[in-house]
């Protein structure tokens, strides 16, 4: 991580000055040849790519100029970040660019498997004259709160000014928890077109607006922290019939539809998960995300919904977890119902893409392997 990001560091200051583009990732690489043909591109990024087909992204310098002071003027101004997410994708990479623009080091990680203690120790060579930074998904701040030799890393954590947990859905028991033991965790919403978070804690950032459309809730976001154009060569990309975020203009305004749903609640952006994630089950519609968020408050962390296939249902809710459940405490916790896991299955751990996210569509293989060859525990009604 560390040879990466010192090597980045330098190539992303001059294009944010007007130097040639920044290309990170295979995606960004396919479209060499494109990559200087938008003006004030300052860097080309491929998306996480959760439907199986990353896509290059360009990204402004102004956009990634207008996300990094929308920031700043969110948290507490600018300060010193802590590099623990790859510098290739756009959490981290962001990490860089907030860096570079106030004029401060960022502090690295060691290359290497997450280890509480080795983020202590990082934390401890920041800087205490300016606010300390970093970024975490939700993974890594479980492993931090459940690790027997976590009280140094948490300890630590209390000293930085904000920790932004993105990337995936961060169940509310474990924001608590967080919260209760002193880390002044934000949680944020966005995706590489947006240059990474621009909703905090369900709030847009300065400039971004944000709307949910249609019968499902399609989330809709706007503002300067948009992306430029997809640079990828077109709908052959996709695989057949595939959901895919869009960006659009309409009455002077560009848009990016994401592929998620939403809802607003008491002012603040609730995300329900990805639309092509929905499983119909018995010809009832289930979010993924709203169950885990149900099995979280029940104390299932590690766990994540996926729809596997059935000839009596259509699809079955199946829970993939690791650590110990049964699925009769599962669905008790869920309270019954279609929303209630009909399959259990048990993983070492969960599969993890990019930056530490969840891979949902690795579990949902996984766990239609493990219903078709038995090892799977079901929920036999009557």
């Amino acid at each position: 991580m560390s040879t990466l990001a010192s090597a980045l560091l330098p190539r992303l200051a001059d294009a944010l000055d007007g130097a040639e583009p920044v290309l990170l990732g295979p995606a960004a690489q396919s479209v060499a040849d494109r990559a200087g043909t938008l003006s004030g591109t300052a860097l080309v990024l491929g998306t996480s790519g959760s439907t199986g087909n990353a896509r290059a992204v360009a990204l402004s310098a102004a956009a990634l100029r207008a996300s990094t002071d929308a920031t700043y003027a969110r948290l507490a101004g600018p300060g010193q970040w802590l590099l623990t997410l790859p510098a290739d994708h756009v959490a981290g990479v962001q990490v860089l660019v907030r860096s570079i623009l106030a004029g401060t080091s960022p502090v690295l990680m060691e290359p290497g498997p997450f280890r509480p203690t080795a983020l202590a120790a990082a934390v401890a060579r920041m800087r205490t004259d300016v606010p300390r930074y970093l970024s975490l998904v939700p993974t890594q701040l479980l492993r931090i709160l459940e690790a027997p030799d976590g009280a140094a890393c948490v300890a630590a954590l209390r000293t930085c000014a904000a920790v932004l947990v993105g990337g995936a859905a961060t169940p509310p028991a474990l924001l608590e928890r967080a919260r209760e033991a002193g880390i002044a965790v934000v949680t944020t919403y966005g995706m590489t077109e947006t240059c990474g978070g621009c909703v905090y804690d369900g709030v847009p950032l300065d400039g971004v607006q944000v709307r949910t459309a249609g019968s499902q809730g399609r989330i809709e976001i706007a503002g300067p922290v948009l992306a430029t154009a997809y640079l990828d060569p077109g709908e052959e990309t996709a695989s057949q019939g595939a959901l895919r975020s869009e960006l659009v203009e309409r009455d002077g305004t560009r848009w990016l539809r994401t592929t998620d749903s939403g809802r607003f609640e008491a002012g603040r952006l609730q995300v329900l998960g990805r639309l092509d994630e929905v499983i119909i089950t018995g010809g009832v519609n289930v979010h993924p995300a709203h169950v885990e968020r149900r099995l979280a408050d029940a104390g299932f962390v590690e766990c994540l919904v996926v729809g596997v296939p059935d000839e009596q249902w259509g699809q079955r809710v199946t829970a993939v977890v690791a650590g110990p459940a049964t699925l009769a405490q599962m669905r008790d916790a869920v309270g019954g119902g279609p929303l209630a896991p009909q399959a259990l299955v048990h993983l070492p751990e969960l599969p993890l893409r990019g930056p530490g996210k969840p891979d949902r569509r690795a579990a949902a293989a996984l766990a239609a392997l493990a219903v078709a060859e038995g090892r799977a525990e079901l929920h036999r009604p009557g």
